[in-house]
């Protein structure tokens, strides 16, 4: 076990304390991936040679420095590499790792259902349990032509490869998220379009906080409405300009939920994506002489920096864009 999944188990809004978290990881390996919001990749083929010590021994080390140093729990998931630690990570919980050895690959991944698979999306997965390949096991053992016939020459192979547990993927220092999500719940299946408003105008205004935390701005806004009968309508939006500000956010969160036309829709989940994630610094704004805008830009900066002293409840949602 080469590679180490780490998901840190941070309050929500909180990435602006991931980089501090990667600088552990980078005590132990230069080879760290983040995984925004809450998660990372290390690589620790050096680092076992350089401490003596195996990867679950180190794991050990970075959970007991993240409590000590940060005051922050972690599970973590440990494989020979990235597909397979994400996969672990999945069955981990805190204070204990799940390891899965290179000798046992096979066994960890024979029973598991084919969209348990990275990469592997829901049509896909459906072809496949049509045909009886439901399993990882099944997938594995299926002739590679038959695959290929299924879904694709390169997807089949590639998908077969997975399935043995053949993991080509590898650790990308520095690499950066190019999306961040969030959803509302309710808890029961809800009617009232102004429910919906609100947990619009919630999730949006989270998503602002977040991207001006990691210093982003975002150039499109994703919208996901789930059902009571677990169907789901996705829209997406391209923003005039990328931005990270709330008020912009929630406009274009209400502009997709309109377009929806949702007639006594039982909704039973709202989620939000920011997508193609951008430097703040790299960004054009285009000037405004509104002075309602500009005193809400000033606003969200007083925001920001209440929550990043008093956490993430210091602001009530909706205050800002009320």
């Amino acid at each position: 076990m080469t590679v180490l999944c780490v998901r840190f188990l941070l309050p929500p809004m909180y990435e602006a304390a991931l980089p501090r978290l990667l600088g552990l990881l980078e005590e132990f390996t230069p080879v760290v991936q983040a995984l925004p919001p809450d998660g990372a990749l290390a690589d620790l083929r050096g680092a076992e040679r350089y401490f003596g010590r195996t990867a679950l021994e180190l794991a050990s080390v970075i959970r007991v420095r993240a409590l000590a140093l940060h005051g922050v729990d972690c599970v973590i998931g440990a494989g020979p590499g990235p597909m397979l630690a994400r996969m672990a990570l999945r069955d981990a919980r805190p204070g204990l790792t799940r390891a899965v050895p290179e000798d046992e690959v096979r066994e960890f991944l024979a029973g598991r259902p084919v969209a348990a698979l990275p990469g592997v999306g829901a049509r896909t997965a459906r072809t496949l349990c049509e045909y009886g390949l439901d399993t990882l096991g099944r997938v594995a053992a299926a002739p590679l032509s038959t695959l290929q016939r299924l879904i694709g020459a390169r997807a089949g192979r590639e998908l077969r490869e997975k399935a043995n547990g053949v993991d080509r993927g590898r650790v990308v220092p520095n690499a950066v998220s190019r999306s961040l999500a969030t959803e509302r719940p309710f808890t029961r299946d809800e009617l009232d379009p102004g429910r919906h408003r609100r947990a619009l105008l919630s999730a949006a205004e989270e998503l602002g906080a977040r991207l001006r935390a990691v210093e982003k701005v975002c150039r499109s806004l994703t919208l996901t409405v789930r059902y009571a009968d677990r169907s789901a309508t996705t829209r997406t939006r391209t923003l005039p300009e990328p931005t990270a500000h709330s008020a912009a956010l929630v406009g274009a969160a209400y502009g997709l939920y309109e377009a929806l036309g949702l007639q006594r829709a039982r909704v039973r989940v709202i989620a939000l994506r920011a997508e193609g994630l951008d430097p703040a610094e790299q960004a054009s704004h285009q000037l405004t002489f509104d002075p309602v805008d500009e005193k809400v830009r000033r606003l969200e900066e007083v925001a920001d920096r209440a929550r990043a002293k008093f956490g993430p409840r210091a602001v009530m949602p909706g205050t800002l864009a009320a």
